[in-house]
């Protein structure tokens, strides 16, 4: 409770003097009649001390041999006796002779100030540094004037702190445990409306009559008296009062249900269930209703809800045969048991559940064999090439093991082997030679192994030129000259503590030193050298353009360039699928983690109010862009070079990637070497896709550079409209219209390029987009109007194109086709928009999202449509500032969010929509956690992190505010079913209370991130960097132990660097003592000297 500010108690004009027009200085001596008064008044009060002297010595004879009690009473009497004096001469001095005696009331709420304030009246007001602010006694714990029920509890320099203490007992916070305890319990009372008269009057034609006179009631007949409850008919014969009573209530209490809320969902769930055993989404929703009971911060929670999903998936899986193959309940049902089975038992069941062989069980099979880090990696290589011949054929659930692999090297510190692996599978996928085509896979893996040994140059290295190239050369002996080591050229780094040094220097090389070195190279470092055995268990076929784009793109993640949803794309049921865990690594990454919890946010002060010319007000809310550092949507929603909601500065702000995503995350050159190498290539554009990531790549870097390699694509692919596309839309960004008009008017009027194209129906809307978007609305209209060959723009030409439009976009709706659709489909929208209104666009997304050819609600389409209608609406209002009701995006983002909570596009025109508005409890429960969490709501990893940005670094300021809310999210996260596990969010909870500044509360977490990733390196280091303050050296100690137990790769010793430290101290100290030594000696002879020159006989 906060203490009440005493400077704002109002004045009371009763304890000041008169402050009259006749007041000064001379009139505040006492006049000789005053001190004749106060004379007499002296007197007399020293005649009654006596007489009360001489009362009590004659009541002391008289009472003697009466009790202690009846001496206590009158001694209290006689107290109050001379208060009651004393308070009549203090008012006699007052002048307040007319005022009554109120003695055994309440204490004045103030006290007499004698000087006042004189221009109080002038001013109407006291001024604050005149008022008094509070007077302490009774020990300072009372203060004068206030009700002895306050209390002070504290003391500062600012003032105090007082709270009501009641009978010695404090009363309870709501940060105490028992209010916890109290908040987190079920509720004990229900207010259940009636079914029978809800109102005082009867609803008549939709409305209530109201009378205005009161009807008066009818006199009752005097058979009505005593039987008015019992209807004539029946066969009442007296009965009792109390029955007619129960009677009554037993009908009121059959008008309510005495079933709680959540009762009566899981009683509707089992009877679900007991209908169709094999509804799979009604047990997951009983399971999470009755989970909803127990909350995941209360104590033991892992363990009790544990215990309840066993329970609960064990009568799922025994209910019918076929739920015994649904992922959902398997896998849940084994991460339950992690908890509380036996590691035998646990094994066993695992060994069940592959047998179903579905790609996801295999997964978490393998996430759950590198959580255990038995046999470190050469365990783990064991593991993943049983999984790869247990899926032969499933190129895409190959390559999903390849990269958790990778992963694994990459996160214990074998970066060199992660890379020499991908090296080798872009060999053997992009360089083979012609003579190898078509053969098993075991004899190209002979031949590979033979360019390997080589140690040519290979794909992602300077000079690069294939593994075909060297057999069309003859397969020469090629022994490229030694490279110097990677980290040669790196800052040295210079710290004073050995275990801080020896992270950094951990930390920079892991950065750095990423590409393996030849065996000729004379290195400390063994690990750095890889051999073909090491890599060739998990080398794969693909043959499938799909599989080769989608290993192209995991390479790019691996380095750091996250591609949104792609994770998920790979999967064939991405509603299930959870690889966000392990490969959203780039959100852990340094400059994600300073721009999600901003560098100023340790020192940020905590305040809410300004004050202007002395009058308080509200501090202006700052806020970062809506659309935050964290990037999540499904994939192919969005175009990479897509730049609409970031506008067209000329700064190369595409929505995929920009310069901050790139700042210290990857090697630029190392990138570059690889779009080059793994490019298909043709005349045909076939490789499109992968050519506008390059170019998205290029422009988050520099646009100049960004064109002059779109050039270059143009010149060997003319008649591809991707590229076309492309270039035009590096145009926009650098905010050149104009350019890119020309570009949209040569390939689509001057070739005569056919509506029905491939890929025209997308260089359509991106002109006409671009002519809306810079206020050129009837340009916009023009080139809706052409893309359907409809000249003019009357209104019988309008109703013409829109008749047209909606034909294209019945057509198709083949595979590959979607964008096809959906350019057709935001055409159309558009052309409403710039001719009726809103509402009327928002109709066509509406109705062709519930035609009977309408994409299913989750699937890429749905999500790319609803994007569209959002930005659409978004840029109608926000961009170029048409008037429009402001509740109508709003609506729309609230019914988007709770369809795909994940979307972070959708996210941040939610924030943007509520700016302003007032209403943060949408905010701040869009952070919160559901009760019941279900199916279709859980947040990804990706969700997580955006909700810690949220509350940290959107709104400038709140910092402190929020930091118990944004605490309590990543808590959750770290225990949630979905996103347990995950090193990327454990990293981010610890650099969370690190900035936070509670040091100790991240080192306990530490422990927990270990225990739960004991494969992350990272998490270590923690300890030796950020964490180094509250670590002792043997404890820094012990965590080299464990990175050792587990295989985790250290570049340098730490013991020889300690040892070094140790050894280099004691040559120092020996140095300073041989000094002092030498100073001591000779000290020594020359006093031995003085004194046999002063002997007297010498």
């Amino acid at each position: 409770m906060s203490a009440p500010s005493f400077s704002s108690f109002p004045p009371s004009f009763g304890s000041f003097p008169d402050l009259g027009a006749a007041a000064g200085p001379s009139q505040q001596h006492d006049s000789r009649s005053d001190r004749d008064d106060k004379k007499k008044r002296d007197k007399t009060t020293r005649k009654g001390r006596k007489d009360g002297e001489d009362r009590g010595k004659e009541r002391k004879g008289r009472d003697r041999n009466k009790g202690g009690e009846e001496d206590k009473r009158r001694y209290q009497e006689r107290n109050r006796d001379d208060e009651r004096a004393k308070e009549g001469q203090d008012r006699k001095y007052r002048g307040d002779e007319d005022v009554i005696d109120n003695t055994g009331t309440s204490k004045p709420l103030f006290y007499s100030d004698r000087k006042g304030d004189p221009l109080n009246v002038r001013y109407g007001g006291l001024h604050a540094g005149d008022i008094p602010k509070y007077h302490p006694v009774a020990r300072g714990r009372k203060i004068l004037g206030l009700d002895a029920a306050w209390t002070v509890v504290h003391r500062s320099a600012k003032g105090v702190e007082i709270v009501v203490w009641g009978g010695g007992r404090k009363l309870p916070q709501l940060t105490d445990s028992k209010s916890r305890t109290l908040l987190h319990s079920a509720p004990t009372r229900r207010l259940i409306a009636s079914n029978t008269d809800k109102y005082k009057y009867d609803e008549v034609g939709g409305f209530l009559r109201i009378s205005s006179q009161s009807q008066r009631k009818p006199d009752q007949d005097y058979r009505s008296i005593t039987n008015t409850d019992v209807p004539p008919d029946s066969d009442y014969s007296g009965s009792s009062d109390s029955e007619v009573e129960q009677e009554r209530s037993s009908d009121d209490e059959s008008d309510t249900s005495p079933l709680t809320s959540l009762q009566v969902k899981l009683k509707d769930l089992e009877h679900q269930i007991s209908e169709d055993p094999t509804a799979i989404p009604s047990w997951l929703s009983l399971l999470a209703h009755t989970l909803s009971t127990v909350p995941v911060t209360s104590k033991n929670a892992s363990k009790a809800r544990s215990e309840i999903t066993l329970s609960i998936l064990s009568r799922a899986l025994s209910a019918h045969s076929s739920n015994r193959t649904s992922t959902r309940l398997r896998i849940k049902y084994l991460q339950a048991g992690e908890d509380i089975w036996h590691e035998s038992k646990l094994k066993a069941e695992w060994e069940d559940a592959i047998k179903v062989g579905n790609v996801e069980i295999w997964m978490e099979w393998l996430d759950w064999r590198i959580k255990k880090a038995g046999k470190g990696l050469d365990g783990l290589v064991g593991d993943a090439e049983r999984i790869l011949r247990a899926l032969q054929g499933d190129e895409m659930g190959q390559l999903r093991v390849m990269w958790r692999v990778a992963v694994a090297f990459w996160h214990a510190g074998y970066m060199e082997r992660a890379m020499a692996l991908f090296q080798a599978q872009a060999e053997l996928t992009f360089e083979i030679p012609q003579s190898l085509y078509g053969l098993p896979l075991e004899t190209q893996l002979e031949a590979l192994e033979e360019f390997w040994d080589v140690e040519a140059f290979r794909v992602g290295e300077s000079g690069s030129k294939g593994w075909a190239a060297w057999v069309a050369d003859g397969s020469p002996e090629y022994r490229p000259p030694p490279r110097p080591p990677a980290n040669e050229n790196a800052r040295k780094i210079d710290l004073p503590d050995i275990y801080a040094k020896w992270s950094a220097e951990e930390i920079r090389d892991d950065r750095l030193c990423v590409m393996s070195a030849g065996s000729d190279e004379q290195l400390d470092d063994p690990y750095t050298t890889i051999l073909f055995e090491d890599i060739r268990p998990l080398l794969i076929s693909l043959q499938s353009p799909d599989a080769k784009h989608a290993f192209r793109l995991v390479w790019l993640s691996l380095l750091g360039l996250h591609v949104p949803g792609f994770y998920a794309h790979l999967s064939p049921s991405p509603s299930e699928d959870m690889d966000d865990r392990w490969s959203s690594t780039h959100l852990a990454s340094s400059s994600c983690l300073r721009r999600i919890f901003p560098p100023e946010l340790a020192n940020t002060k905590l305040i809410t109010a300004d004050s202007l010319a002395g009058t308080l007000v509200g501090r202006e809310r700052e806020y970062t862009s809506a659309f935050g550092p964290v990037k999540d949507w499904s994939y192919g929603v969005v175009d990479p070079l897509d730049g609409g909601l970031c506008g067209g500065d000329g700064k190369g702000r595409a929505m995929l990637w920009d310069k901050e995503d790139l700042e210290g995350v990857v090697d630029k050159d190392l990138v570059r070497r690889i779009f080059a190498g793994c490019r298909l290539g043709g005349i045909d554009g076939d490789d499109a896709e992968w050519d506008v990531f390059a170019l998205a790549f290029e422009a988050a870097i520099n646009l100049k550079g960004a064109l002059k390699l779109s050039r270059s694509f143009l010149s060997t692919a003319r008649e591809s409209l991707s590229h076309w596309g492309a270039h035009a839309r590096l145009e926009r960004l650098r905010n050149r219209p104009d350019d890119a008009r020309k570009v949209y008017q040569t390939v689509l009027l001057a070739s005569a390029t056919s509506s029905s194209r491939p890929g025209a129906s997308l260089l359509w809307w991106d002109w006409a987009e671009m002519e809306w978007l810079i206020g050129k609305t009837e340009a916009a209209i023009s080139v809706v109007l052409k893309s359907v060959e409809v000249e003019g723009m009357s209104g019988v030409m309008i109703l013409r194109g829109k008749r047209a439009l909606e034909e294209k976009m019945r057509e198709g709706g083949g595979e590959g086709e979607e964008k096809e659709r959906g350019a057709w489909v935001k055409l159309r929208a558009l052309l409403d928009l710039t001719t009726s209104s809103p509402s009327a666009a928002l109709s066509i997304f509406d109705s062709f999202s519930s035609g009977p050819a309408a994409p299913a609600a989750g699937t890429a389409l749905h999500e790319m449509l609803t994007v569209a209608s959002l930005t659409m609406l978004y840029h109608h209002i926000y961009t170029l500032r048409n008037p429009s009701p402001p509740g109508l995006l709003r609506h729309r983002v609230h019914e988007s969010i709770e369809l795909y909570p994940n979307n972070t596009i959708i996210l941040g025109m939610f924030l943007e929509a509520e700016k302003g508005q007032g209403v943060w409890g949408r905010v701040r429960a869009l952070m919160g956690e559901d009760v019941v969490e279900e199916e279709k709501q859980v947040k990804s990893v990706g969700r997580r992190v955006a909700d810690a940005w949220v509350g940290s670094g959107w709104e400038k300021g709140r910092w402190k505010e929020d930091l118990e809310r944004t605490r309590t999210g990543l808590s959750i996260a770290v225990e949630n079913g979905r996103t347990k596990g995950s090193p990327t969010l454990w990293r981010v909870y610890l650099e969370f209370e690190i900035r936070a500044g509670e040091l100790h509360q991240a080192k306990n977490l530490l422990f927990r991130a270990i225990g739960e990733c004991p494969m992350e390196k990272e998490l270590y280091l923690l300890g030796f960097g950020p964490l180094r303050s509250v670590f002792k050296s043997t404890e820094l100690d012990h965590l080299a132990e464990s990175m050792a137990e587990r295989g985790i790769r250290m570049r340098r010793d730490l013991g020889e660097m300690l040892e070094e430290a140790a050894r280099g101290d004691r040559e120092e100290d020996s140095e300073i003592s041989d000094d002092n030594s030498e100073y001591g000696e000779a000290e020594i002879e020359h006093r031995a000297e003085e004194l046999r020159r002063l002997m007297p006989y010498h």
